[in-house]
């Protein structure tokens, strides 16, 4: 069964960091691409980011570009997003995704 679990979010000011976490099992981590999304309140799902399966390939969307980043660790079976100057527009629930799987999610509120 594949399980996804998002950790790290949390409230920060803006400009401030976070560093989000995604711990995976239930399939063979490191031959697969994976996706971050974000769903801000009262709005659709929005695509964040792209790793390929061995982390040497990466793609952001605009609204993110030049502040995030996203990484991964396929020995621990862990993906990562590095959150960077962040604003209010980014607050969100902050999924990763295997192939249309999503987990929990964790919450990022950037508010003063």
């Amino acid at each position: 069964e594949v399980r996804l679990v998002e950790s790290g979010g949390g409230l920060v000011q803006p400009g401030g960091s976070l560093r989000l976490s995604c711990a995976a099992s239930g399939f063979t981590f490191s031959m697969y691409s994976m996706d971050w999304v974000r769903q801000a309140p009262g709005k659709g799902l929005e695509w964040v980011s792209y790793i390929n399966d061995r982390g040497t390939s990466t793609s952001y969307a605009n609204s993110v570009k030049g502040r995030f980043t996203i990484s991964r660790d396929n020995a621990k079976n862990t993906l990562y997003l590095q959150l960077n100057s962040l604003k209010t527009e980014d607050t969100a629930i902050y999924y990763c995704r295997y192939r249309g799987t999503r987990g929990q999610g964790t919450q990022v509120t950037v508010s003063s």
